[in-house]
């Protein structure tokens, strides 16, 4: 007796959720399709997982022929985000994406294969399948990320002020902070240290810069809420 039935598995994707900030707005990377389905419309770099190859070689790969991003020279921070399986995500056929958040500071793409921008997360312009809600979601974790860890390193240069330190989490977090409590709080964490460096732009007062202690992701004892 044959038991057997047709299988078809579903396809595997990876794309990739690119988070910088441009002046104080968080911005995220996109390419724009120049095939269907979503012709014209803006999405996040991705495309297919070949047999043989994990979702982190298969993303490093069509990150660096498509948008001209590497993933290990141009991130501070990067970390699996999340299987998204939805049936019905992509009219193709049943797609099934594996995608990743990253953050960086000043990012310069080169020898990019596809017309590529950075959108301020605020107001995005028309995304195929459901990139929209999956930039939300990534934007969430990273804010929840804030509170425990210092993900934040991962946006800001090697040295900041307090300044740019809690420009950071407002424009990850959607909101602004009260100055006085944030810097009281982040200071107690013991995350960061003070340099002898300072900040000087134009006629403004020198800011002292600072640094966080660890180049890696660092857990807190204690919520930063």
């Amino acid at each position: 007796m044959n038991y057997s039935s047709p299988y078809k598995a579903p396809t595997l994707t990876v794309d990739a959720v690119i988070f910088q900030l441009i002046g104080e707005q968080l911005h995220v990377l996109l390419t724009k399709r120049s095939d269907e389905p979503f012709k014209g419309d803006w999405a996040l770099p991705g495309g297919y997982c070949a047999e043989g190859s994990t979702t982190l070689e298969a993303l490093a790969m069509v990150t660096k022929r498509k948008v001209g991003l590497d993933l290990d020279n141009d991130l501070n921070y990067l970390e699996q985000l999340y299987t998204f399986d939805t049936v019905a995500r992509d009219p193709r056929g049943h797609a099934v994406s594996v995608t990743y958040v990253g953050c960086g500071r000043a990012i310069e793409l080169v020898q990019a294969t596809q017309e590529v921008a950075w959108h301020p997360v605020d107001t995005l312009p028309n995304l195929a399948y459901d990139h929209e809600s999956i930039i939300h979601y990534a934007r969430e974790r990273l804010a929840a990320k804030l509170t425990y860890t210092n993900a934040a390193k991962g946006l800001l240069e090697k040295k900041f002020t307090l300044s740019q330190l809690q420009s950071t989490y407002e424009a990850v977090m959607g909101r602004l902070l009260d100055k006085r409590n944030f810097r009281k709080k982040f200071l107690s964490l013991g995350l960061i240290h003070e340099t002898p460096d300072m900040w000087r732009e134009g006629a403004h007062r020198p800011a002292k810069l600072y640094a966080f202690n660890n180049d890696n992701l660092e857990a807190l004892s204690r919520s930063f809420d």
